[in-house]
């Protein structure tokens, strides 16, 4: 296990499941992959939507307590080399919401209660307690950076080629392209491609946004820095 703060594992734990739209789930005798069938509530309880016809939720309503293991992965959406960014693995038990809780006939609602939670990054792998996950706070960008992301990398190269500028040279050196990564409350992650290989970098936002109202002059001020560094550059 890496020595990571655990604070700041926890809240990119929440960003993650706050983000997502997919994930596993992994029970004795089934597997299954969800789209657009879990939430995560503000007590940081994790709750999942299963067709209540399904063989899943048949073992659940009759068992009233099921082992499971659900994997999310936090993939890049900018077209990068090796997009995987992260992955939240949680252990625990499903258990069924009370009946008639959610209103809806069609899907039986089930609360994952955890046992234990870990985060992967970068081929290291942390231990989280499930306390100071369900106490974390997800990311404030956390449901905008895709389209943020997206938008910055396909309508605005030039941006993207003027805040380049703002890494150390050393850095820059070989690079063939570069391509926005990562955007949270701690600034714009660049990754820099080269023929073999690549190196992210990040352009820290001062201070650290506190919610997204902030984001356009946090912005606006990397891209002033930046197109700053290129009016020297053009001027030795």
């Amino acid at each position: 296990m890496s020595n990571t703060d655990p604070e700041a594992s926890a809240q990119r734990l929440r960003t993650i499941v706050a983000a997502a739209t997919s994930l596993e789930l992994r029970t004795p005798g089934h597997r299954a992959d969800l789209v657009n069938r879990h939430t995560l509530d503000s007590s940081g309880r994790i709750r999942l939507d299963l067709p209540v016809n399904s063989r899943l939720a048949t073992d659940i309503t009759r068992q009233r307590e099921v082992t499971a293991v659900v994997e999310i992965t936090d993939v890049a959406p900018t077209p990068v080399r090796e997009r995987v960014r992260g992955r939240g693995t949680f252990s625990g038990w499903l258990t069924p919401v009370t009946p008639g809780a959610t209103g809806d006939h069609e899907d039986l609602t089930v609360e994952f209660d955890l046992a234990a939670v870990e985060l992967s990054v970068d081929g290291a792998t942390t231990a989280v307690d499930p306390a100071d996950f369900a106490a974390a706070e997800p990311d404030p960008l956390a449901a905008e950076e895709a389209e943020l992301l997206c938008h910055l990398d396909r309508h605005h190269p030039r941006t993207v080629e003027s805040l380049c500028r703002l890494v150390a040279p050393r850095h820059r050196h070989g690079v063939r392209r570069v391509v926005p990564l990562r955007l949270d409350r701690h600034g714009l992650v660049l990754r820099l491609e080269r023929m073999s290989g690549h190196r992210d970098v990040r352009l820290g936002f001062t201070p650290a946004l506190r919610h997204p109202g902030e984001l356009r002059e946090r912005m606006a001020t990397l891209v002033e820095r930046g197109a700053a560094c290129s009016r020297r550059s053009r001027t030795w």
